[in-house]
């Protein structure tokens, strides 16, 4: 139990009856009112400002002072709300720097397929969630993973067809880069069969894949969009995630969800950057509040489904070599028309082939509107799995941010993964976080989601614990990365960190864990625990060592969690 002492002093300037309107000059502010200053202590705080910190004070969403217990009597007099913390840990809240909030809110709510075994427990669960779904219902799931079952191959059209009782129905792979298709859905796409990547069998990829995809935008409404994008937003809070990157595109959903994003977003209190991966359409940028054109503009696609583009072919299909979807020319082209707007470019990449050909139109941008401009434009790459060190020092020279996904590594990484079926000793320098770190490249991570979970802590662990150990970073760096990272690459400096003046943007945690300074390198120590260090501490991450609980989130001074009963 934490002890909690509160007076009733609130602020709120909203006219009568705008909802959840409270702000903050240039900081809409959503969900529920919060005490205009709150006084934390007896706890460790994470912030570099002061290592030794055990207590902090927020005033009207900012960071007012933190300091020990001692001083901190001082803050209590006229505080709102005081905490006893009771050793619990408070840092700056997550930033997931890549989500997918209507997909990854349908995976929560709907039909998930990410944990099967084999095809037929698929196909059971396939068949228990279309039995309660009305008969012109679609049948729209994901998460399958072919690698991780022993046919080693997805479902045909026709066992969809059985299980579902003839429903439409579309599956998407884990990695969102292809997916299979019923018979009556097929039927319902206009020329489906005659679109590229699109197999008799119900399997498709490219455009077929984004056929489909563009045929739900039809099928699954509004409504429910919504309703998918505020489950994923509870889920952030819960998870203490207080800001995330909306990477929408074309192929993932219509434009028009991107406005209920929004909506959940600010409903909940979360902070939502918004991106359109798709060139040219710059009319877009003022009407939706995008950040740029960036995101999941595809320079190629996934290794799972084999479209990532490589410079040698697959070691488990040597006659293919994956699919590059734009040229350098055509990745310079809308650099620099992004650069002259002052706007965000941006591409999904992943295949050494499909980074060559970012390095090299990065290269021609460059030589026509200099380094410096597409330093300030601070443009950014999503995934970056097969880079090689000449195209990380383009990349460091321009200034560009990687918005990777450590987990990646967590689930496909390592000798026996998928990277190492589809790549042979590739996967070696995959994911390559610690030569990024080293060449200077700011790093922002995400999950993702719904390719891999939500979850902050464990994208710290997997990141520090990389199957690559040369790609290790510390925990420290890797925490920065999911926190200040993410808030850097949405052109945002002074978020991310807690310290005086700073948003009040956090997050409280229960941890069994010790706090420690880790370091999982074996050329260092493995960890110190010594307060004379001046260093901030973070939970123990090895294997064995529980992740931290969150329970409570707060974003830029606005309650968006607080777990039943912690502070009762």
């Amino acid at each position: 139990m934490c002890p909690v002492t509160r007076t009733t002093r609130w602020s709120c300037s909203a006219p009568s009856g705008v909802s959840g309107s409270c702000s903050r000059a240039g900081s809409p502010r959503r969900g529920r009112i919060s005490p205009v200053r709150t006084l934390l202590t007896n706890g460790s705080v994470y912030s570099p400002a002061d290592p030794h910190a055990t207590a902090i004070a927020f005033d009207d969403g900012v960071v007012s002072w933190l300091g020990d217990d001692t001083s901190a009597a001082a803050y209590a007099t006229g505080a709102d709300e005081v905490v006893d913390l009771q050793g619990r840990l408070v840092t700056p809240a997550f930033v997931d720097a890549h989500v997918h909030a209507a997909q990854a809110g349908a995976l929560l709510t709907g039909l998930d397929l990410a944990g099967t075994t084999n095809l037929t427990e698929a196909l059971d669960r396939v068949a228990a969630y279309a039995a309660k779904l009305a008969p012109d219902a679609v049948v729209d799931g994901s998460g399958w993973d072919e690698t991780k079952w022993p046919e080693g191959r997805p479902p045909t059209n026709a066992e969809l067809d059985r299980a579902a009782d003839n429903r439409r129905v579309y599956l998407a792979r884990v990695d969102g880069h292809s997916g299979v298709v019923s018979s009556s859905l097929a039927t319902a796409v206009p020329n489906l069969e005659s679109q590229s990547g699109y197999d008799a069998n119900g399997r498709v990829e490219r455009d077929a894949n984004h056929a489909v995809r563009d045929a739900l935008s039809e099928l699954v409404g509004p409504e429910q969009r919504l309703a998918d994008a505020r489950a994923a937003v509870k889920a952030m809070g819960e998870r203490g995630i207080g800001a995330f990157h909306e990477m929408a595109a074309p192929h993932i959903g219509p434009l028009w969800e991107l406005p209920l994003v929004r909506q959940a977003a600010e409903e909940a209190g979360l902070a939502a950057t918004l991106y359109w991966g798709q060139p040219g359409v710059f009319d877009n940028v003022t009407q939706y509040g995008l950040a740029g054109l960036a995101g999941d503009l595809n320079a190629d696609g996934a290794l799972g489904s084999r479209t990532a583009a490589l410079r040698d072919p697959y070691a488990d299909r040597a006659d293919h070599r994956g699919h590059a979807y734009l040229t350098a020319e055509e990745i310079a082209e809308h650099v620099i028309a992004c650069t002259e707007r002052n706007l965000q470019a941006g591409f999904h990449c992943i295949g050494d082939a499909a980074l060559d050909n970012i390095a090299r139109g990065f290269e021609l941008a460059a030589e026509k509107v200099g380094v410096q401009a597409l330093v300030a434009a601070r443009h950014r790459l999503e995934h970056v799995e097969m880079v090689d060190d000449a195209a990380i020092a383009t990349l460091a020279r321009c200034g560009v941010v990687a918005s990777v996904q450590p987990m990646f590594d967590a689930h496909w990484g390592g000798p026996d993964g998928m990277y190492a079926e589809r790549v042979g000793d590739r996967w070696k320098g995959m994911n390559p976080f610690g030569s990024l770190a080293r060449a200077g490249v700011v790093l922002a991570f995400g999950s993702d989601a719904p390719v891999t979970e939500l979850g902050g802590w464990e994208a710290v662990r997997a990141a520090a614990f990389h199957h690559d150990v040369d790609q290790r970073i510390t925990v420290r760096a890797a925490f920065a990365a999911h926190t200040r990272g993410g808030w850097r690459a949405a052109g945002i400096d002074d978020a991310g960190v807690l310290a005086t003046g700073t948003p009040a943007t956090y997050a409280i945690w229960e941890s069994d864990a010790d706090l420690v300074v880790q370091t999982p390198d074996q050329r260092v120590a493995a960890w110190s625990t010594d307060p004379r260090a001046g260093v901030p501490v973070l939970p123990d991450l090895s294997d064995e060592a529980p992740v931290p609980v969150c329970r409570r989130t707060v974003v830029d001074g606005r309650l968006v969690y607080d777990a039943e009963g912690w502070s009762s």
